[in-house]
């Protein structure tokens, strides 16, 4: 409602009744004209009792004194068309000041209510805008979350696989430390450092290597999810924030004043519940943005790394495995090779050891010499000077078949002896070619065509390069510069 101003008098009349009028608070075009009439004759009343008497020593009650009383409170005529007058300006200015006022109040109420649409335009656009920038960063947040979930998943992924390889290496290092047991149950000469057992400690070096880095790898890993995990907190918060903003901005920013269910709220104006400005809004999501983005670069780098990783260590492991694989072919070629050799010779042994028992000639000779001494000692006392030449000729004959027989017996101890060596010596090659061949490459030749060596089923490594049979030469071994066992 409008407030009207007080009303105040306008400039009396001497002479005339007071009359009151209404006169705006603000400043005016016109304003009553200021009259002032010549002085009355007598003041005029309404009641003659209520009036003081000018005559004090009258009475005014008094019979004789009406008619003078009455002379008293007449105007004249000059003073009622002056009064008329007076009133006809009061009429007039009062009525030229309310159109005044009207023509004021209404020019106030266009000028306000053209401020006032102005002013919800301008409100109605700062929240439109509003809304477009929570749309806009709400959009970004909404984007840059399913980007560090995706990324999340992806580090998650590779760190699985870089557990699942840390794991499978335990059973390739129990392997490598399987075969170095099964080496030492090797007896006699064959227990010795060659260079299976060198690429073999040299494999397990390389896998103890291998499950440190990718131990420091899954540690990374971990450090770098929970990163990411509080980032994503952080941007789910903020979205959150935003879409309960912009379902309030949006929704303030369809009222309008014919909308229902809207009232005033007095002193809600003086209600100040912000806790932060437009700079800081802005740069709080800017933070949160950035800080994912930042956590997400990191994470890319280290699930590239990671991968390389995956792929060096395989391609150590596989390097080192074939390495083995080799060594291992080359010794069992080897030990296959002097084993055969050494059958050989054992075949020749015993041939020889037949021959030597089949072949008695020296005790034969020595038994029909054995007479001869008797008749020539008969001889002897008839021709002794004659015979004492054969005597001695028989007598060396004797001890020369002596000295063979001992040396056939000495020589067929030896081959016996050395029969029994070659015998132990084979049984010794066939003990050192069992684990070798069948232990050791027995657990190795599964290890390859199994999931549980990393890479070898995910990365192009190549192929498994595996053993050739005992009797056949591997390639590129340098057997043929190594001493023939003779």
């Amino acid at each position: 409602m409008t407030s009207y101003p007080p009303i105040t008098s306008c400039p009396s009349v001497t002479g005339g009744p007071i009359i009151n009028c209404p006169v705006p608070s603000y400043p005016v075009m016109h304003s009553c004209p200021a009259i002032t009439p010549r002085p009355p004759v007598n003041c005029p009343v309404v009641n003659p009792c209520s009036v003081i008497d000018p005559c004090p020593s009258m009475d005014p009650c008094a019979p004789g004194t009406s008619n003078r009383i009455a002379l008293f409170s007449r105007y004249t005529q000059g003073e009622w068309v002056e009064s008329n007058h007076n009133n006809y300006k009061q009429s007039d200015c009062s009525r030229h000041n309310a159109e005044k006022l009207r023509e004021d109040t209404t020019r106030l109420i266009q000028d306000k209510a053209q401020l006032t649409r102005k002013i919800q335009n301008d409100t109605s656009n700062n929240i439109g805008e509003r809304v477009q920038d929570i749309s806009f960063w709400k959009s970004e947040l909404d984007h840059e979350l399913d980007q560090i979930i995706m990324e999340t998943h992806a580090l998650s992924q590779v760190k699985k696989k870089v557990e699942k390889a840390l794991e499978e290496t335990d059973a390739h290092l129990q392997m490598v430390q399987e075969c170095l047991y099964h080496r030492e149950k090797r007896i006699g000469i064959d227990l010795v450092h060659d260079e299976v057992e060198t690429q073999l400690l040299e494999e397990m070096r390389i896998i103890k290597c291998v499950q440190e880095r990718l131990k420091r790898g899954i540690e990374r890993a971990t450090a770098q999810l929970s990163n990411n995990r509080a980032a994503q907190h952080e941007l789910e918060r903020d979205l959150c924030d935003k879409c309960a903003a912009y379902w309030i901005d949006d929704k303030v920013h369809q009222l309008k004043n014919t909308s229902d269910g809207i009232s005033y709220y007095c002193g809600i104006e003086q209600v100040n519940a912000t806790i932060s400005t437009p700079d800081s809004w802005l740069k709080y999501t800017e933070d949160n943005i950035l800080r994912s983005q930042c956590e997400r670069a990191a994470s890319a780098r280290l699930r590239d790394e990671l991968e390389k990783l995956l792929a060096a260590t395989s391609e150590e492991l596989w390097k080192q495995f074939n390495n083995v694989n080799l060594a291992f072919t080359h010794r069992i070629f080897e030990i296959g090779d002097a084993k055969k050799k050494l059958q050989m010779h054992l075949s020749k042994t015993v041939g020889w050891i037949l021959q030597s028992v089949r072949f008695p000639f020296p005790k034969r000779q020595l038994k029909a010499q054995r007479g001869v001494p008797a008749v020539a000692a008969d001889q002897m006392r008839l021709w002794e000077q004659r015979l004492v030449c054969e005597v001695y000729t028989i007598d060396a004959t004797i001890q020369t078949l002596k000295q063979r027989l001992q040396e056939a017996q000495n020589a067929l101890q030896l081959l016996v002896q050395t029969k029994s060596v070659l015998e132990y010596d084979i049984s010794v090659k066939a003990n050192s070619l069992f684990i070798d061949q069948e232990k050791c490459m027995g657990m190795r030749r599964t290890l390859p065509n199994t999931p549980r060596l990393i890479g070898c089923t995910q990365l192009n490594m190549g192929t498994y390069c595996g053993p050739p049979a005992p009797e056949k030469k591997p390639c590129n071994c340098g057997c043929k510069n190594k001493k023939k066992v003779t």
